[in-house]
């Protein structure tokens, strides 16, 4: 599924750029006459400043993370599975009013499409959350990546039942020409076989 496939690169992609910088080399140890009896790291210069410890996750990153594996996990759940966590994710919007939970929700509607109304309520919800002013600008932009890939995939739905209702017209056209031109067989043949067996 095409979503998916895009979280999965947001995933790696947030992964990379919160993991740590490339090491620096150590210092070389020992003098110029020193005889290197066995290889080892070298000791830190004294004074020299600690090396930074990793940064902690801001609460707005681990709220993301939390989110896009959530997301993810929607996307193995079966059909029942995914209405109850709809339904509960309903009623968690409706309370919270809060834009994570709208892109939660958003994603639901668009893998349980219960109803034709599912894509343009998913549509709205990530519309409301792409211009929330302020919001979480990493939030906003993938809101606004869903919304345009679930926009993509209702287009190409109307232009499927669009060809086919176009087809369904054709075939019916002609199905009417068919029996037309059977009502004129059977009238013309049944003329002229009621005047062969007057003649008889």
């Amino acid at each position: 599924m095409t979503v998916l496939r895009l979280l999965v690169v947001l995933v790696v992609g947030i992964q990379g750029a919160l993991g740590p910088m490339a090491l620096a080399q150590a210092p070389a140890g020992g003098g110029a006459g020193e005889p290197q009896t066995q290889a080892g790291p070298a000791a830190p210069a004294l004074g020299a400043p600690p090396a930074p410890a990793a940064a902690e996750p801001t609460p707005e990153e681990r709220e993301f993370a939390a989110l896009l594996a959530d997301l993810q996990r929607y996307g193995t759940l079966g059909a029942d599975e995914l209405r109850r966590e709809q339904q509960a994710m309903v009623q968690a919007v409706a309370k919270t009013r809060s834009d994570v939970m709208r892109v939660r929700l958003a994603v639901l509607h668009t893998l349980a499409r219960q109803s034709p109304q599912d894509d343009q309520r998913a549509l709205q919800l990530l519309e409301t959350v792409a211009k929330a002013n302020p919001g979480n600008p990493t939030l906003k932009q993938l809101a606004a990546i869903l919304q345009a890939q679930i926009a993509e995939r209702v287009r190409a739905v109307r232009d499927e039942q669009a060809k086919s209702e176009a087809a369904l017209q054709k075939l019916e056209a002609l199905r009417a020409m068919e029996r037309s031109l059977l009502r004129d067989r059977v009238r013309s043949g049944g003329g002229g076989g009621g005047a062969g067996s007057g003649g008889n």
